[in-house]
């Protein structure tokens, strides 16, 4: 604050630099927002009216909002089974059935901390001529091949919403990429069009990263690493505490390493638990309870994509960030143990009601 300068100075500079050398990628681009950052880096390719953009509707409406305001059209693919990642399988069939010259590029969501089969997929957009922008919100340190997630696609987005791995104090984001005329495309978007001060030289709009958001960032990437390795900590100790319990843990692909953005379990009686969990005291989040493609917004009554309803139905994020502590991750183990207990309990004395005899522990009046 006391540099006096606030907007494009010296922070902003300083961490496009310093995030991008942390990514392995040529350079960075900071913007106002993840959303901007996608719908920028799909204009920068010539994405626009017309075109479309195939992606998944298991993923936060930021991601399709920003495809449609290039003027572009979502089309909606299926999501494996274990990942919930979208499916190059019916990516691949889509494209090789359909070949629709209007669709254009793709937007690989990196979800919950971990990427999409990347080296795939960058080979299916070569042999069918695509632009791939990677949707890397919730992807800050993951890796495929050892290659960070935002490190493969043409550009790729991030969010720094202050809930993401590396989180400002306040809305913030960026594109990043290998390809100078590209970035600088998206340079001439967030301000205006301008390369020369009041002067547009293409229509573009105000998508600036602030200084202040900038210089906050530049101090949590220093810690970043260390914050994804509390969250793989936690992650590892929930794979292992909670592997009893009727629940659908997260699968981790072969060859991908996970920033755990966030922990997401499924169970049929995910509204069950999480009610159980917030009696406790412990907030849980469904990231996201209905896919996009059910959504007013963007509702298509004919089409069906049966991984990502399902998905959708079940999934539950439980707490876990640096800030947990040990003794908060047991705390969490122990609740949702004891819901599944108590539920089998519950069935066992219900069984045992129904032949007249009581269940072990329970009392009449308890069985009834």
């Amino acid at each position: 604050m006391l540099s006096g300068h606030y907007i494009l100075g010296a922070e902003v500079e300083a961490f496009e630099k310093e995030f991008a050398e942390w990514l392995g990628v040529s350079a960075a681009v900071g913007l106002a927002n993840g959303t901007e950052a996608l719908e920028l880096a799909l204009r920068a390719t010539g994405i626009g009216p017309g075109d479309k953009v195939v992606t998944v509707a298991n993923t936060v409406t930021a991601t399709v909002a920003a495809i449609s305001a290039t003027g572009a059209k979502p089309v909606f693919v299926d999501t494996e089974p274990g990942t919930m990642l979208m499916d190059l399988d019916v990516v691949e069939t889509l494209l090789t059935k359909m070949r629709d010259p209007r669709i254009k590029a793709v937007v690989p969501v990196h979800l919950y901390g971990q990427p999409v089969n990347m080296p795939r997929l960058m080979q299916l957009a070569e042999e069918h001529r695509l632009i791939v922008v990677e949707d890397s919100a919730q992807a800050h340190g993951s890796t495929v091949g050892g290659r960070k997630a935002g490190a493969w696609g043409h550009l790729a987005a991030f969010s720094f919403y202050p809930t993401k791995n590396l989180g400002a104090f306040g809305d913030a984001g960026a594109v990043v990429g290998r390809n100078p005329a590209l970035l600088e495309q998206v340079r001439l978007l967030r301000q205006y069009g301008w390369r020369k001060r009041y002067i547009s030289d293409i229509p573009g709009r105000n998508s600036r990263l602030d200084e202040i958001q900038a210089a906050i960032l530049r101090v949590k990437l220093a810690r970043l690493d260390a914050d994804n390795m509390r969250r793989n900590e936690l992650a590892g100790r929930y794979l292992t505490e909670l592997k009893e319990c009727p629940l659908k843990l997260p699968t981790v692909a072969e060859g991908r390493t996970h920033c755990w953005h966030q922990f997401v379990v499924r169970t049929e009686r995910r509204d069950e638990l999480k009610a159980q969990l917030e009696k406790r005291n412990i907030v849980c989040g469904i990231l996201y309870p209905m896919p996009v493609h059910r959504q007013p917004a963007y509702h298509d009554a004919a089409l069906t994509l049966p991984q990502t309803e399902e998905a959708c139905a079940q999934v539950l994020s439980l707490p876990l960030h640096p800030g947990l502590t040990d003794e908060d991750a047991a705390r969490v183990i122990r609740e949702v143990a004891a819901f599944f207990e108590a539920g089998s309990r519950s069935q066992n004395g219900e069984t045992n009601h129904r032949t007249g005899k009581t269940a072990p522990g329970l009392d009449e009046a308890a069985v009834r």
